[in-house]
């Protein structure tokens, strides 16, 4: 398990994307992708805009509370445990297994926030990756070399244990 150490939290607080205050502003970008989505209501906001994610990793929460939008997609359903500020081998491996046979859906047992690090380093190059910023909107991320360059140098920051 790779373990966020408290001195680099902040790190994360940036949008590692383009961010937008909704999903309709970013639908037109999504046309053409594999769309990959981290999180509950980001799930929840793309299918009430008609677009069926190929993945959506979800926890059951948003910012930390019960939410009541988790998304019923008709896709295989993985799990995966993650504590809170974790990368564990078994997202990984879900993630792993839900990119190469899509679409899927990973409901993680923890937090599913550092997600997007892992599927953006197992997703396709042009791939979509979307993932919510807390009171801020939506961000997208389009996987390509230098976002799965950046996915690397973010876990640098994780120590393992």
């Amino acid at each position: 398990m790779l373990r966020l150490p408290e001195a680099h939290r902040d790190l994360f607080k940036k949008p590692f994307g383009t961010l937008y205050g909704n999903i309709d502003e970013l639908l037109a970008r999504l046309e053409g992708r594999a769309v990959y989505a981290v999180g509950d209501v980001v799930t929840h906001n793309l299918l009430a805009a008609g677009v069926v994610p190929d993945i959506a990793i979800i926890d059951g929460y948003t910012m930390r509370l019960p939410c009541n939008r988790s998304p019923l997609l008709q896709a295989r359903r993985l799990t995966a445990k993650n504590p809170p500020g974790t990368i564990t081998d078994d997202l990984v491996d879900a993630i792993d297994a839900a990119v190469r046979d899509p679409p899927a859906v990973i409901f993680v047992d923890g937090e599913e926030d550092l997600a997007v690090i892992p599927i953006v380093l197992a997703a396709p190059i042009g791939a979509a990756v979307l993932y919510g910023q807390p009171r801020e909107g939506v961000v997208l991320r389009i996987v390509d070399a230098p976002a799965k360059q950046a996915a690397a140098s973010m876990l640098d920051c994780f120590v393992r244990g």
